[in-house]
């Protein structure tokens, strides 16, 4: 198997290895001065790349191609366009031009902009990244040449989430080099973020999910009664793969392997039939089309094994639902890891003086951090004791933690705790090396070693935002430190200053203890630290006038651009919670309140009979059983008919965020009314007359 790894990993990749067997010396190494330098290649050379890029494909099979871009919808586009030529003589030649590797438009009409164009204007300009490799898809539609660019309109806003992400990779590269060169450090040309997003997500079988109709439009279960079981014996984390997810996972591996996505670790999760991925890290932008794909592929493969794959971040009730630690790091093209702490990070000047940047950037704009990891189905998660609370804080450990103590105080000399060693008490086991610190998995922000892990962002969201985000305010605070440290004249007093003054400043930001307590949320609000419960809460973060300065100062975002993902935010919200209700309507008037009908009907029926035919028989159990339903009944009745009119209500308000605000307190709180009396009923009516497969179907018939 592990030959095979070599053999098939890359395979479908027009990786920098393929460029140079099939480029001339000449035009590779002008492509590759512009990939690592930036810069624009002549159209001259584009056609000879185009070409390579063409027969590559054409000899995978490829037919089309397509510019494969990330709109703001939060999945990917592509529009298939096929290589042939104008026909002559009934014949035609395949072709890809420089041109059309470059740049293509793409009808924007219909993509979110949030007010950044009129929806009477169409044109959408996309346009090659040249540092994300172009790959084939093999699909049922055909193989398909994919060339990753970003998405703008006529006048260059972003349109998508790969823009801002590349301008924020630009900014961490510029102030982290000029952090660098004040270290000495004349080696490293580039700076960039890395990360490594583990991706968490469930199976079911496809014949029980196409029975539940919340499942298909909505992605996530709108009623439910709990099983018997759920994930109370911890049995399900880490436990034996059943023989279907395993075919399943051996599948998907081989699939990314070929994409060149390095998907090293696999195993079952918490919740029944939940399961995670993770690969090995690799550049921010990188990672980003990678998780991308990585998602898509997850539900292609599922279905080829009579399986689906649900992303959403909440599919069940009552059991763990499903994030995406984003595991995050600077590097340098040397191989410098400016996050690995050293044998002696009490005595490492330059990961101190980023690591105190990063306390401040996480502090300063902790709303920020919190409002990127935010979407829809993340609502159920964030704050719901399964997942990092809404409020933002940094774990450290205790070794790091200690080290902060004694700067902030002033220490002579900052000493470092011992580490020590694990014996487990079994001769034939060896000591091990205990690591610096524990984990702590209730924390936001927590530091793992040479890397930190954010692990707010929800399983079916893309890590673009999130990355954007962080990149954007860790080069704010290196730049400030940058400005300050340019114009010292002692360096290493200075920079110790610096290293002080943040680490005081921010350290409130720094949480080692549970916080899923409710202790944590009192102690939060009196450190002054925002608590940002829900997604309407978080978006304004976004257009405050310290983020715009953020953005616009490094030109990640204009203001323009900002006010317009806040408003798509606000749209997607009212819509997603719009479609679930009406969904609830659905179930609850053509499947759920019938079969109780039914059922309530065929009982009234059992004990008439019963009665006519034998007046003596004891018959208080099936009484009881039909008030208790039939009151519960109509429950549901009331609430469905209390529903339809709140939503029309709600939807005469003026203004997209007064509208979410709406459907967030008034509509939500609705839809758990309907849903409770329906809960209640699957667990009293007769399975054969239950219209949907419930929780145990679904979760442990795999």
């Amino acid at each position: 198997m592990s030959d095979k790894i070599t053999e098939i990993f890359g395979s479908n990749v027009f990786s920098t290895s393929v460029m140079q067997e099939r480029l001339p010396k000449k035009v590779f190494a002008e492509v590759m001065d512009v990939m690592e330098h930036g810069g624009n290649i002549s159209i001259a050379t584009a056609d000879i790349v185009a070409n390579a890029m063409k027969d590559w494909a054409v000899e995978k099979g490829a037919t089309h191609y397509t510019h494969w871009f990330q709109p703001l919808t939060g999945i990917t586009a592509e529009k298939h366009d096929a290589f042939m030529t104008r026909p002559e003589d009934s014949k035609t030649l395949l072709q890809l031009t420089g041109k059309q590797l470059i740049m293509g438009e793409s009808d924007a009409s219909s993509f979110p902009s949030g007010g950044l164009r009129s929806t009477h204007y169409a044109r959408g300009y996309t346009a090659w990244d040249m540092t994300s490799p172009a790959f084939v898809k093999e699909m049922t539609a055909g193989t398909i040449l994919c060339i990753p660019t970003i998405f703008v309109s006529y006048h260059g806003e972003a349109l998508d989430k790969k823009t801002p992400l590349l301008r924020s990779m630009e900014a961490i590269n510029t102030q982290g080099l000029r952090i660098l060169r004040l270290f000495g450090n004349t080696q490293a040309q580039k700076v960039f973020p890395s990360v490594g997003p583990e991706q968490e997500y469930f199976l079911v079988d496809r014949e029980k999910y196409l029975n539940r109709r919340d499942l298909i439009y909505t992605g996530r279960t709108l009623f439910g009664a709990p099983a018997p079981k759920g994930q109370e014996l911890d049995d399900q984390y880490f436990g034996v793969i059943r023989e279907r997810v395993g075919d399943f996972m051996s599948d998907l591996n081989q699939e990314l392997w070929k994409l060149g996505i390095p998907a090293v670790t696999q195993h079952n999760e918490v919740a029944p039939a939940q399961h995670e991925m993770a690969p090995i890290y690799t550049m921010c932008n990188l990672a980003v089309d990678q998780n991308q794909l990585t998602m898509e592929t997850m539900k292609r493969v599922a279905t080829r094994h009579g399986l689906v794959c649900l992303l959403h971040e909440k599919p069940f009730a009552g059991v763990n639902g499903s994030g995406k630690h984003n595991n995050w790091s600077i590097g340098t093209d040397t191989g410098e890891n400016l996050l690995d702490p050293g044998d002696t990070p009490n005595e490492n000047l330059q990961f101190l003086l980023v690591l105190s940047c990063i306390m401040k950037a996480v502090d300063v704009h902790a709303d920020l951090l919190r409002q990127s990891a935010s979407c829809v189905g993340n609502e159920h998660r964030l704050g719901g004791q399964e997942a990092p609370p809404a409020i933002i804080s940094i774990f450290l450990g205790d070794q790091l933690d200690d080290v902060v103590n004694q700067i902030v105080s002033n220490a002579d000399s900052i000493k470092l705790l011992a580490t020590g060693k694990l014996d487990s008490g079994v001769s034939t086991v060896p000591v091990l090396n205990r690591d610096a610190t524990d984990r702590n998995r209730t924390t936001p922000f927590a530091f793992t070693g040479n890397k930190f892990e954010f692990r707010m962002v929800g399983s079916s969201d893309s890590i673009a935002d999130a990355n954007t985000t962080l990149n954007a305010i860790v080069a704010e605070a290196l730049c400030q430190a940058a400005d300050e440290l340019e114009a010292a004249d002692d360096f290493s007093t200075a920079c110790m200053q610096v290293i002080h003054r943040n680490m005081t400043e921010h350290q409130r930001i720094i949480f080692n203890g549970d916080g899923y307590s409710e202790e944590w949320v009192q102690e939060a609000a009196r450190r002054g630290l925002p608590n940002l419960p829900s997604l309407v809460d978080a978006v304004p973060a976004l257009t405050t006038q310290k983020a715009i300065n953020l953005f616009t100062r490094f030109g990640i975002y204009t203001p323009q651009e900002l006010e317009a993902r806040a408003e798509i935010m606000y749209e997607t919200y009212i819509k997603v919670i719009k479609i679930e209700a009406n969904t609830m309507i659905h179930m609850a008037a053509k499947h759920y309140i019938p079969a109780v009908i039914h059922y309530t009907t065929r009982l009234a029926q059992s004990i008439n009979a019963v009665a006519s035919a034998c007046p003596q028989a004891e018959l208080s159990v099936q009484r009881k059983l039909l008030q208790e339903v039939s009151r519960y009944l109509a429950d549901a009745s009331t609430a469905l008919e209390q529903l339809k009119p709140l939503m029309a209500r709600v939807d005469s308000i003026d203004g997209v965020k007064e509208m979410a605000l709406a459907y967030h307190d008034a509509v939500v709180p609705a839809m758990d009314a309907l849903r409770y009396p329906i809960d209640t009923l699957e667990l009293m009516v007769d399975k054969s007359i239950w219209p949907v497969p419930t929780y145990g179907d679904l979760m442990f018939e795999v």
